[in-house]
């Protein structure tokens, strides 16, 4: 065996323990890797962040989340939007699996790119293990092989989508049946297991 060959083994199996660490404990992935692009630092989560992380990802023996619908809520400005970016990028990385799919709704049938979308992009353009991989255009983001992808608030963008996870704008304000067909449209299959159905305000987040 070369050395170039036993070396590149050594990295991808020193890559898949990293990945096995991340997973067991997203905190680290989120603490190292995701640059806040306000400071240009490190993110240090709060508290109730990390409490809600510990639990998110949490599976039973049949290998199903043991909450899939999860909730995570506090006040106004508490930066709700920033932490469903940080979980939107922890899914498709750490949990999507090969090729995962997230999509990202707007809250108004004009408004094709929401918040979070925003939010999203600017920590993968701030983070320097994730810029070089990553190719970004108007309202997708395609980074080591997953996809987010940003859709107007019209469930007709929606359909035959593939998500491990959708997030809203302002959930509270989808009261029209349009926005509560797209609602339906976005909930992943009954049989994908691995998959984080949509629930609360963005990203599992309820104002």
């Amino acid at each position: 065996m070369s050395q170039r060959t036993a070396g590149s083994k050594l990295n991808k199996s020193a890559k898949r323990t990293k990945l096995m660490r991340y997973r067991v404990n997203p905190v680290l992935f989120i603490e190292e890797v995701l640059i806040n692009p306000e400071t240009g630092k490190p993110f240090k989560l709060l508290k109730a962040e990390k409490k809600f992380l510990r639990y998110a990802f949490k599976r039973g023996r049949n290998g199903r989340l043991l909450y899939p619908e999860q909730i995570y809520a506090c006040p106004k400005k508490s930066g709700k939007t920033t932490f469903a970016a940080i979980y939107i990028i922890t899914v498709v990385l750490l949990f999507g699996g090969a090729f995962a799919e997230a999509i990202l709704a707007a809250n108004d049938l004009d408004q094709s790119v929401g918040r979070v979308f925003t939010a999203v992009k600017r920590i993968v353009e701030s983070s320097p293990l994730l810029r070089g991989h990553a190719k970004i255009t108007a309202d997708k983001i395609a980074i080591y092989g997953a996809v987010i992808t940003a859709i107007p608030s019209n469930y007709a963008s929606a359909a035959g989508s593939n998500q491990v996870v959708a997030t809203f704008d302002e959930l509270w304000a989808y009261d029209s049946e349009r926005s509560r067909r797209l609602f339906d449209e976005l909930v992943p299959a009954a049989d994908a297991q691995d998959r984080l159905p949509p629930d609360g305000d963005i990203c599992g987040i309820r104002r």
